[in-house]
């Protein structure tokens, strides 16, 4: 199985991926099943530990490159992440991004997010021009959009942001979303099951 099948297998099986904002919630996320993390800490100088960490105990890991302090955005920045850093993919807004990460053979996820009817028709307009690997979209909480875009591009859609509660995960699900990102631990729940229960408490 190639990793792009590998990734789309997880994002299946889990449902919601963590989206770690600080050192302290790494651990509380080896502590979960699920499988993939967004990375939205750290700086150049302990990324590494931080993707190495993850991937020693077989976890999918994406940097958000914008949150990580003293990486540059351009081509010698995607290399240093694909040689020396090798988290699985990347996210990002910016879609130059996305085609220089796909070139050095990194896993990509373009982020959208949706402030009006422009952004959602460029935003369409660009990822099915780049063809990242999936889509996030962003805030989570406008179940009809995430419908809209679901039709309107055959790229798995995850979605994130404003994510209070199970059942928001579960309506955001419902609309044809894959996963689920969000930075609470208490929300990181691999089995739809588990949710359930948690929704009814």
């Amino acid at each position: 199985m190639d990793m792009l099948q590998e990734f789309t297998k997880r994002l299946e099986e889990d449902q919601v991926i963590a989206s770690i904002k600080d050192p302290k919630s790494l651990d509380q996320f080896l502590n979960t099943d699920i499988q993939m993390a967004f990375l939205l800490t750290g700086n150049i100088s302990v990324i590494k530990r931080y993707v190495d960490l993850l991937k020693k105990n077989n976890r999918f890991v994406f940097l958000h490159i914008e949150k990580i302090p003293g990486i540059s955005y351009d081509r010698e920045g995607l290399k240093f992440i694909a040689k020396y850093v090798k988290p699985t993919g990347i996210i990002t807004t910016k879609s130059s991004l996305i085609q220089l990460a796909k070139k050095e053979g990194l896993l990509t996820i373009q982020r959208l997010f949706l402030v009006d009817t422009d952004a959602v028709k460029n935003g369409l307009q660009t990822v099915n021009d780049i063809k990242p690997d999936a889509l996030e979209v962003m805030p989570a909480l406008i179940p009809d959009m995430i419908s809209k875009l679901k039709r309107d591009t055959n790229l798995p859609i995850i979605t994130g942001g404003l994510v209070q509660n199970q059942l928001q995960i579960e309506a955001a699900l419902e609309s044809g979303a894959v996963a689920v990102s969000t930075g609470r631990p208490w929300l990181w729940k691999t089995r739809k099951e588990d949710r359930a229960l948690y929704i009814n408490k």
